[in-house]
């Protein structure tokens, strides 16, 4: 009785999913207006999965600032680094000369040597907040650091 009724639930199970697929044949536009015929259209699901960039040469973060990222805050332990996102989280560490630690997430967000590439946050112990001067400053010795760090490369 059980295999009988797993058979009909796997008879209907494909059923519906092919029927899912179908269309009804009046018109060949998909739900966004797009051609659906297979002469006509121009992706698949294999070009989705075999990509003709290299994967080594699409990361979209700046190098200059996160290098400079990672100068600025040596201080600070590395926890995740992701370069294809492009973020950087460190876990709490006391800058030299200072008596209150910190933690900060770093994302560079386009790559472009600019400000707004740059998004900073910095948190005390216990997840306290920071003042905005300290970040401030923080972004502002990030973003020296990484102009420096272009101009020696020598790609102005």
């Amino acid at each position: 009785m059980f295999a009988q009724a797993a058979r009909i639930v796997m008879a209907a199970t494909l059923c519906a999913g092919l029927a899912a697929c179908g269309g009804s044949g009046r018109s060949s536009e998909g739900p966004d207006g797009s051609d659906m015929r297979p002469e006509v259209r121009r992706t698949t699901i294999w070009d989705a999965l075999r990509s003709s960039e290299n994967p080594n040469t699409t990361v979209g973060v700046n190098k200059y600032l996160w290098n400079a990222s990672l100068e600025v805050l040596n201080f600070l332990p590395v926890q995740t680094v992701d370069p294809f996102t492009g973020v950087i989280q460190t876990g709490y560490g006391t800058p030299p000369g200072g008596g209150r630690s910190y933690r900060a997430t770093i994302k560079i967000a386009d790559p472009a040597l600019d400000a707004r590439s740059l998004k900073l946050s910095l948190q005390g112990p216990g997840g306290a907040a920071v003042e905005p001067g300290t970040v401030r400053a923080v972004e502002d010795a990030i973003l020296t650091r990484a102009r420096q760090l272009r101009i020696q490369d020598g790609r102005l």
